[in-house]
């Protein structure tokens, strides 16, 4: 069986690095599907979930809050500010964010401060989906 080695980075760590048959993610103009092999490609990622299917069956699962593709034929790498694992995701902790950035939109006194606040709900929103969809998975 054919694999292509993933690392998933943060700003902080690796959050994953191994082999895989395919790796699903959000890409900028809609859902990426990569298998090995692929054709090079750099691209923006949306925040959303990272899910890499391990070469022994199993699947990781990683949620990004944005970030940088780039593939090449033997090797995925995904850059991102914030990525954190599955497993390691905080449902409370994320909601309370989510309530606090509700609260930032209807509080904004400028341009700016709302489209902060407005791009910290998108991400926060994404992440609670993605969390949703691991847990539905497991």
């Amino acid at each position: 069986m054919s694999t292509i080695h993933v690392d998933v980075v943060s700003a902080e760590e690796l959050i994953f690095s191994g082999e895989a048959t395919f790796v699903a993610l959000p890409g900028e103009a809609g859902e990426l599907g990569i298998y090995p092999r692929h054709t090079p490609l750099i691209s923006r990622i949306r925040p959303g979930s990272v899910r890499i299917h391990t070469a022994d069956g199993g699947e990781e699962f990683v949620f990004v809050a944005g970030g940088i593709l780039e593939v090449q034929p033997d090797c995925v790498t995904v850059m991102s500010d914030t990525a954190v694992r599955g497993k390691d995701m905080d449902e409370e902790k994320a909601n309370a964010a989510k309530l606090a950035a509700e609260e930032a939109v209807k509080n904004a006194k400028s341009d700016v401060d709302l489209a902060r606040a407005r791009s910290e709900l998108t991400i926060l929103a994404a992440e609670l989906s993605a969390l949703r969809r691991y847990r539905a998975h497991k």
